[in-house]
């Protein structure tokens, strides 16, 4: 007779993974289903992870090409070597990989390598490449099959000249002009890699902003920052084409998105970041019976369970920012909830990260959602340019923003521009999930000369006022 599972989680990205290993320390018997031949779902293998080595890697060689001259470091013109850049990025996934597969023998999980189908309630197939198909039986599933790139109408994707971020991360030589669709995270970050290493980039965004859910404020301010790269932007405006030339290069077909006039923008390459889409083709779900909303998510209760007895889902499928770490938090959660514990994930707190130069990082509610919802607040900001440790870095872009209740001095939301400021971000978390208020950040003793006394000196200006400026 076949081994039961006490938990099948169908993918094996953040989710899944980080799911898998808590049902396991938690004592349940654990299989894993990952189509690809290798774990770590998107995040590791095509997303997350190689797009911070090059984001990396490009921003030191711009750095050596243009800063190093005023530090007093003379080197001569930096010249790049892309093949070693994208061996190291290679290398990188293969660690991050090998981390996985590491994790997944320790905590004793079981994984099968192929297609996963649920065939009914406690029942999933498993369809490999090669060879017949296996059954597992299980006490609970968890679909945790992440999402994939969203594609515009009438625009075939090859991957080398229209490319989405998979594409973007494996080109073979610097394009030219690069016009990218989107001004969200994706787009921004994959467009700053490439402006950093020689294109000219042009962003294109249907709506009137860059980064759209993000604080106005901060993207006016950082889009300005941008530019000043040499990153040019076409808001309010679409894209209705994509043609290829006899020679190679692309024409791309701009318009209003109001309506009116276009124009054609000539391009090498171009990138679709138009976001994802939650990615449940070939689960079976609409055999079992479970039901989609309207955006073609996986419904789920308080505590991701379906429509469906015994079938849970989290991460990119089910509602929610598609973010990498709320995707393992819930992985965290739901084996929780498996195992009788009160899983739970505070959405209110859950930051967000560009990790571009400098960098954007947020949490909490933005200064339009609080005017939204009519809620009284105040804000205090300080400047980098007014931090000891920012100028001896040379890092004085940005500022950091911070939102707190009027009445009960809580902070309800925080935003840092500025360098490492992915880093920084934390200690916010931290105090919102404690319901901290900005006295208590502004008496919390900070290092200096840190860039961190920056959020102290923002927490202060919420108070008497910010003693450096």
């Amino acid at each position: 007779m076949a081994d039961v599972f006490d938990l099948t989680i169908i993918g094996s990205g953040p989710g899944g993974y980080v799911a898998a290993i808590r049902a396991s320390q938690l004592g349940m018997k654990v299989a894993v289903v990952e189509k690809w031949a290798t774990h770590g779902g998107t995040c590791l293998n095509i997303g997350c992870i190689p797009s911070k080595a090059l984001l990396h890697a490009s921003e030191l060689f711009e750095e050596a090409g243009h800063g190093f001259k005023a530090l007093g470091i003379d080197i001569p013109a930096p010249v790049l070597n892309l093949k070693q850049m994208m061996t190291h990025k290679t290398e990188t996934v293969a660690a991050n990989v090998g981390g996985v597969d590491y994790l997944f023998k320790k905590n004793k999980i079981t994984t099968f390598q192929g297609i996963g189908t649920i065939a009914a309630p406690g029942k999933v197939h498993v369809t490999p490449q090669n060879g017949a198909m296996i059954e597992i039986d299980s006490k609970n599933i968890v679909i945790a099959s992440g999402s994939v790139s969203a594609n515009l109408p009438g625009i075939e994707i090859d991957e080398k000249k229209i490319v989405t971020s998979t594409g973007a991360l494996n080109l073979e030589k610097v394009p030219g002009k690069l016009v990218v669709v989107g001004a969200g995270v994706i787009g921004l970050e994959l467009g700053s890699v490439w402006a950093r290493l020689g294109s000219q980039v042009t962003v294109v965004e249907y709506l009137d902003r860059i980064l759209p859910g993000m604080d106005s404020e901060v993207a006016r301010q950082f889009q300005r920052m941008l530019q000043k790269q040499g990153m040019e932007f076409k808001l309010s405006s679409k894209v209705a084409g994509v043609d290829k030339q006899d020679d190679g290069s692309l024409k791309v077909s701009v318009e209003p998105a109001k309506g009116g006039a276009g124009e054609l923008l000539d391009a090498d390459v171009v990138l679709v970041a138009i976001g994802r889409k939650p990615y449940t083709e070939g689960l079976g779900l609409d055999i079992v019976g479970v039901a989609l909303d309207e955006r073609g998510r996986v419904r789920v209760d308080g505590q991701y369970k379906t429509s469906v007895d015994g079938i849970y889902a989290i991460g990119d499928v089910i509602a929610g920012p598609m973010l990498a770490h709320k995707a393992e938090d819930e992985g965290i959660a739901v084996a929780e909830i498996l195992n009788g514990q009160a899983g739970y994930v505070n959405y209110g707190a859950i930051p967000s990260v560009v990790y571009t130069s400098p960098e954007v990082a947020s949490v909490g509610k933005t200064e339009d959602e609080l005017k939204a919802d009519g809620i009284e607040y105040k804000i205090g900001k300080f400047p980098f340019s007014a931090n000891g440790r920012a100028k001896a870095m040379l890092a004085t872009q940005g500022f950091v923003k911070i939102l707190a209740d009027v009445d009960t001095d809580r902070v309800l939301g925080a935003h840092i521009v500025g360098k490492n400021a992915g880093e920084m971000i934390h200690e916010l978390v931290v105090l919102m999930e404690f319901s901290g208020a900005a006295e208590d950040l502004a008496r919390s003793t900070h290092a200096h000369p840190t860039l961190s006394e920056a959020v102290r000196e923002a927490a202060l200006s919420l108070g008497d006022g910010a003693i450096h400026i």
